[in-house]
């Protein structure tokens, strides 16, 4: 069975919502949430995802929000944090750890931090039960492949092309995968780019994918009301579970 994860953004429109949304799609076969930090700049995300962060933050986001979102939703869905360096660094990797651990949130994902800078906090993240999971990109060398893939724990991020959130693009991953599955056994899941429409193709050799900007385009679109938000996202996420497994 191939997983689905999902990204939304926290907060977003409020944090209320967000508990709902996470519920209705862990009914709807989700297997695993990453939760959004928004951030001023989130490099990795294209416009969709930038634009729910940004109004996030102008409705009062605040890191509370996410520890206590977390709280109510980490016990029905297996839970990640998805965040930029900054705030983990601004406010301490040691009291996110322990928030994490906290809440039940069973990780995170750091997009801006390399490889060889989270070394340093690796230890201290699985220690607490805790899962930093690692990137790989189709520009990295065999060697460099090896080298992420021996350390990777749940699962692999495998990023689709060479950009960012959202912009639908692909390229021939055979090679990539191949050589992941030469180095380790962890699960590979693949992220950006993939769609209700592009779930299925995408999903081929890989163990998982994870959608982000699919979705998050549904919770900017302010010509639905909460509830048919919810169940619009919770359908495609029930359409592309179904797809990606048949």
């Amino acid at each position: 069975m191939k997983r689905l994860v999902a990204y939304i953004t926290t907060g977003y429109p409020d944090a209320a919502f967000t508990v709902d949304l996470a519920h209705a799609l862990a009914e709807a076969g989700v297997d695993t949430l990453e939760l959004g930090i928004p951030f001023s700049d989130p490099v990795a995300d294209g416009p969709v995802i930038e634009s729910a962060n940004l109004k996030a933050l102008e409705a009062g986001f605040r890191l509370e929000h996410l520890f206590e979102v977390s709280r109510q939703i980490a016990p029905a869905i297996d839970t990640l944090w998805m965040g930029y360096f900054n705030p983990f660094y601004h406010r301490g990797v040691e009291h996110f750890v322990s928030e994490a651990a906290g809440a039940g949130v069973s990780g995170f994902i750091i997009p801006d931090l390399p490889f060889e800078e989270a070394r340093p906090y690796k230890p201290m993240i699985e220690t607490a039960g805790l899962s930093l999971i690692d990137f790989i990109a189709p520009t990295d060398t065999p060697e460099r492949i090896a080298m992420i893939a021996a350390d990777a724990r749940k699962f692999l991020y495998l990023v689709a092309y060479a950009g960012i959130t959202g912009s639908g693009e692909s390229e021939d991953l055979s090679a990539v995968i191949a050589r992941i599955r030469e180095a380790t056994d962890t699960p590979v899941y693949l992220g950006f780019g993939v769609t209700p429409e592009t779930a299925r193709e995408k999903a081929r050799n890989v163990d998982g994918v994870i959608v982000g900007s699919a979705f998050v385009k549904v919770l900017l679109d302010e010509s639905l009301g909460g509830s048919e938000k919810i169940a619009k996202i919770s359908a495609m996420a029930q359409q592309i579970k179904e797809a990606i497994n048949d």
